[in-house]
């Protein structure tokens, strides 16, 4: 068997990364747990995006999952105060009918994934079409009227949430 290259093994580890504390997130009965899980499993998968030559999903990623969503998640579940004492128990037939609406999404994931096809990917084909450079010139250049547009967009947004919040 020949040696793996250096790619392949990094994939491997950030694969493996992601899968365990993805199950992690599942398989945790304690609420805090999950969400550092999933943390874990927003940064393996952002350094997919790296390894793809897609520096800007990496940062947008970082910064907008791994940090705002999961501070998110985090004050509500300090604001929730979930203890276990007080969690009302499941129904059976609850359980019943998570289990089998999850097999009956398996079963249409794997329906449309046998059907679906991948291009061949050919190894040292590496293109620059996720680099940030690549990305501001055609933002600003081909798209600069609905980007300025959404800029000014944000601002109106920006300025009613202060008026409310003056309020």
């Amino acid at each position: 068997m020949g040696t793996m290259s250096t790619e392949l093994m990094i994939f491997i580890l950030l694969s493996a990364i992601a899968i365990a504390s993805a199950l992690g997130v599942i398989l945790s009965k304690n609420p805090v747990n999950s969400v550092l899980n999933m943390i874990i499993c927003f940064v393996a998968i952002a350094g997919h995006y790296i390894m793809l030559n897609a520096q800007f999903l990496f940062v947008v990623h970082l910064i907008v999952y791994t940090g705002a969503i999961m501070v998110l998640f985090l004050f509500v579940l300090m604001m929730m105060n979930l203890n276990a004492d007080i969690e009302p128990q499941k129904r059976n037939w609850l359980k019943y009918a998570g289990a089998i609406s999850g097999g009956a999404l398996l079963l249409v994931l794997v329906g449309a994934l046998r059907e679906a096809s991948l291009p061949a990917v050919q190894a040292g084909s590496a293109t620059d079409i996720g680099l940030i450079a690549n990305l501001g010139k055609t933002l600003f250049t081909s798209y600069v009227v609905p980007f300025e547009l959404s800029s000014v967009l944000f601002l109106s947004a920006m300025v009613g949430a202060v008026v409310i919040g003056k309020k």
